[in-house]
């Protein structure tokens, strides 16, 4: 019973903190829901432009996600929903296809996502490195802002890529409207000013006594500052809103909003844009090329609950499968791929949330806004949209602090850094992903391929004997080249006794291919009549080794000294060493006094 339960509340983690859910909980959820859902409006807008998308597609889907990381989801602080990463991901394909194929890759995402989390696949994440996921964050976070300058200068946006962003920008600058940057310059100092006042407030309050009048107006600073984007929208839609009367818009605005909420349906397998359709087989073909999307959603989301977790544990696995969940469902009302949101999980986390229940009250906002506000919406400036956007999107680059600590401390870390980085702002950042995995990926097979390998001569009872001892396990990538260094040693002892010695203090795993490359080494070393021996090896990674043909089991030695093994060689593996050199009326002989004799007849011939 105890098991079952057990695996219940890991996977319905709802059922562990609701046991102990009060009003006091509540209150502090509604608040921070509320807050939340200021925030998630502007934002899932703007995400929606940035894909290319009409303006309510933001909202679709910025409410399945909170609601189903109630039941599952396993960070309190958390909150899932459209992403500028997410919306920049699949603006390509919206670009080409339209809103339909948006939904099917939502849909298509968690599939694939929900499947790696009930394979329980969460430690795939861990092979993607803070090099690369600081690369690909930060050259996201530039290309995403340079999507928005367009639409900040008040001209039309064209493009994919960083490149593509700021040619559109050049080519197009004498198109650039007066009230635009003004108004989209004037929303992100407000937007940067509220971000930083509570903590200007707080540091002036430290210098005076904290009164009650004080403490009022610092919890005033406070939500203004976590509802500073829905502020800034709602007193620049007024401004547009009055000064345009009957008349035309000073500014871009985002215009007619579909009323109401998304049709509940099935996802399209068969997608419909400007009169062509696609077929599913099609529409499979064209995002096997985006089998990064669901790749990064994960890695988003799992990466943003780590840092907000407040030192509890993240379960990878339970993240994918409510990330899944979320995606899967959230197409049925139309909704693009989402998932873990930093600037909404920040101010969820500053509002005081206490349990996922939070999300409840986030989605009720959205649907909310859909049900009564669409209509009001139109009227907002492109311009504050873009504001919202850069300032979001601003303080994910961190490259430059990650490269000063990786200067001090790793140099060759920099290389997957900057290019993850630079191949993301050129060619795409789904494409600057898997260049910095590879990367990645071919310094950890270097590095498992040439272990260090520390080497030591000494000579222990007139016998010459080279110690090797590797930092790690030997396995099919390292095996050949231990076997070659160790022979390249043993060569400069031609004609002379040796012992090689393996010290396996620090080996963990061994695999066959690196069973059968030691094997063929003692075969290597036998016919120069030199030994092998494995010092102080587990008795584990031992019987892997006798077991791979039942031989060899003499040759491991341990709970010795150096000087008791040579001796013991001399007194056991000495003689089989030197049995292809042996008469055999030499058998009858003891093995110490073989030994002396070969010994002898090696000194005479040598005089």
């Amino acid at each position: 019973m105890s098991c079952g339960s057990g695996f219940m509340e890991k996977r319905f983690p709802i059922i562990r903190w609701l046991r102990t859910y009060d009003t006091s909980c509540f209150f502090a959820d509604l608040l921070a829901g509320l807050t939340v859902g200021l925030t998630v409006i502007p934002q899932g807008m703007a995400c929606a432009v940035i894909a290319g998308l009409p303006p309510q597609y933001g909202l679709y889907s910025a409410f399945m996600g909170s609601f189903v990381y109630i039941f599952f989801g396993s960070c309190r602080n958390l909150t899932i929903g459209p992403t500028a990463i997410s919306a920049m991901l699949v603006k390509p394909y919206v670009d080409k296809f339209g809103p339909d194929l948006a939904v099917l890759i939502s849909f298509m995402s968690g599939c694939f996502v929900l499947l790696l989390g009930v394979c329980k696949l969460g430690f795939l994440v861990d092979f993607i490195s803070m090099p690369v996921i600081i690369g690909f964050t930060s050259a996201g976070a530039i290309s995403i802002a340079s999507s928005q300058v367009a639409a900040l200068l008040g001209i039309k946006g064209g493009g994919h890529t960083f490149i593509e962003y700021w040619i559109n920008v050049f080519k197009n600058i004498e198109n650039a409207t007066i009230w635009d940057p003004v108004l989209g310059f004037t929303c992100i100092g407000i937007l940067l000013i509220l971000k930083n006042v509570p903590r200007w407030s707080k540091l002036a309050s430290s210098r005076s006594e904290m009164t009650v009048g004080k403490k009022i107006w610092n919890g005033t600073l406070k939500y203004l500052s976590l509802g500073r984007n829905a502020l800034v929208v709602l007193i620049s839609t007024v401004i547009v809103v009055l000064i345009m009367g009957n008349g035309d818009p000073p500014v871009a605005i985002t215009g007619e909003i579909k009323e109401g909420f998304p049709d509940v349906s099935f996802p399209n397998f068969e997608v419909v844009y400007q009169n062509e359709t696609l077929p599913f087989q099609e529409a499979f073909a064209q995002l096997s090329s985006s089998i990064i999307i669901p790749f990064v959603l994960v890695l988003d989301s799992i990466a943003i609950a780590k840092a907000f977790s407040n030192g509890e544990s993240i379960d990878a696995t339970q993240e994918m499968i409510v990330l899944g969940l979320g995606n899967i469902l959230g197409s049925f009302f139309q909704s693009f791929p989402i998932t873990g949101s930093f600037t909404r999980t920040a101010v969820n986390d500053a509002s005081g949330v206490r349990t996922q229940l939070g999300g409840l009250f986030i989605g009720a906002f959205v649907l909310l806004c859909l049900g009564l506000l669409t209509s009001t919406l139109k009227f907002m400036p492109k311009a504050t949209l873009a504001a919202i956007v850069i300032c979001a999107v601003m303080f994910m680059i961190e490259i430059h602090e990650l490269s000063i600590s990786l200067w001090k401390s790793k140099k060759t870390d920099l290389v997957p850094l900057y290019a993850t980085f630079i191949s993301s702002l050129i060619i795409g950042i789904d494409y600057g992903m898997l260049i910095g995995i590879g990367i990645n990926a071919l310094f950890i097979f270097y590095e498992a391929a040439k272990p260090d390998l520390s080497i030591e001569k000494t000579s222990i009872l007139n016998t010459e004997v080279i110690i090797v001892a590797p930092d790690r396990s030997i396995t099919y990538p390292s095996a050949e080249y231990v076997k070659d260094v160790i022979i390249r040693q043993s060569s400069q002892h031609l004609g002379s006794e040796l012992l090689v010695v393996i010290d396996g203090s620090r080996i963990f795993g061994l695999d066959s291919t690196a069973v059968k490359v030691l094997k063929s080494l003692l075969k290597g070393l036998k016919t120069n009549y030199h030994s092998l021996c494995f010092w102080n090896w587990s008795k584990k990674i031992s019987d892997i080794f006798v077991s791979f043909d039942g031989k060899d089991v003499e040759l491991f030695k341990s709970n010795c000294t150096l000087e008791q093994l040579v001796s013991s060689d001399e007194g056991t593996s000495g003689l089989t060493r030197r049995s292809s050199s042996t008469s055999s009326s030499a058998s009858s002989e003891s093995t110490e006094h073989t030994w002396q004799k070969k010994r002898l007849s090696k000194m005479n011939i040598s005089q």
